[in-house]
């Protein structure tokens, strides 16, 4: 069993022994480098995704024939279940979880979380809520003054939470051949050394299975960017829809394209429930006077 996560980040053996006094609630962050690295490089050089992945490429961060694993969420999400199994000494989860990676976020989101005074991060979150395991990956938007906000290029952050210790951070680089070299040295070392017994901190027999926490009670706050037809009426459309499934407005900015007879209209709206959320925004796609389906971020927290 290969026990590399967040690169360089001693992360695994952390929880494993200096925390394993600890009973652990949430272990959450940025864990893909890959991701990191393009989403930071994005709002420094003001590139395109597709741009910043070539970048990325070359420099040895992203798979130089097919990244997909690190750019749908699906690496990260791996390294979050051997984080949970770790962190809640359970089995390794096979229940189906929200995962979403970073390729539709475009530099329009990039700007526009930056007006907001905030940065999108790819974060992996895994806690027990209600004694129920929630496992998922998806892009967030973070403060600026937060610190994972502040977790750049291919950085990795994690962060546990948990009594009595607290909340407890780690940082290092996620991705290159320094880092990954580092990681796997350390596990060969390991195994030279015998230390091999109980690689998830306790013995098989002793993982607990935890139930799977409801996806559609997850809650968050919004932002939603639509791209529709300058008319009037559209605006209305959209937050009389939103008014219909208890989704309510907290900050809206409207941005006209006079010249293509357009319009960007971004929401920001209060917490609601994934089930809310996923029930209206399927309505959208039949409505002509909305280009594309809208692109949807959740703020952490």
């Amino acid at each position: 069993m290969k026990l590399s996560v967040a690169g360089g980040i001693p992360i695994l053996r952390t929880i494993k022994e200096g925390l394993a006094t600890n009973k652990i609630s949430k272990v959450y962050g940025i864990l893909n480098g890959t991701t990191n690295y393009i989403l930071s490089e994005m709002e420094s050089s003001n590139q395109s995704f597709k741009d910043v992945l070539k970048k990325a490429q070359k420099l040895g961060y992203a798979e130089p024939g097919n990244p997909k694993f690190d750019l749908n969420g699906f690496d990260a999400f791996a390294k979050v279940r051997i984080l949970s199994a770790l962190a809640f000494n359970s089995k390794i989860s096979k229940h189906k979880c929200l995962m979403e990676g970073i390729e539709k976020i475009e530099l329009k989101d990039i700007k526009i979380a930056n007006q907001l005074d905030l940065r999108i991060k790819l974060l992996g979150i895994s806690e027990l809520k209600n004694n129920q395991l929630f496992e998922t990956v998806h892009p967030c938007l973070v403060s600026k003054k937060s610190y994972i906000g502040n977790v750049t290029g291919v950085m990795n952050a994690v962060i546990t939470e948990g009594k009595p210790v607290g909340e407890s951070v780690l940082q290092g680089e996620g991705a290159g051949p320094g880092p990954t070299s580092s990681a796997l040295l350390s596990d060969l070392l390991s195994i030279l050394r015998g230390n091999i017994k109980n690689p998830l901190g306790v013995s098989v027999s002793k993982l607990k299975l935890l139930k799977n926490y409801n996806i559609n009670n997850y809650v968050n706050s919004l932002y939603l960017r639509f791209e529709v037809k300058d008319k009037p009426g559209v605006l209305s459309q959209i937050t009389n829809r939103l008014a219909k499934y208890k989704i309510s407005v907290k900050r809206l900015i409207q941005t006209p394209d006079k010249k293509n007879n357009k319009a960007t209209i971004v929401i920001i709206t209060h917490k609601t429930s994934e089930l809310n959320c996923s029930n209206c925004l399927s309505i959208f796609k039949s409505n002509k006077n909305i280009l594309k389906p809208p692109a949807l971020i959740r703020l952490l927290g």
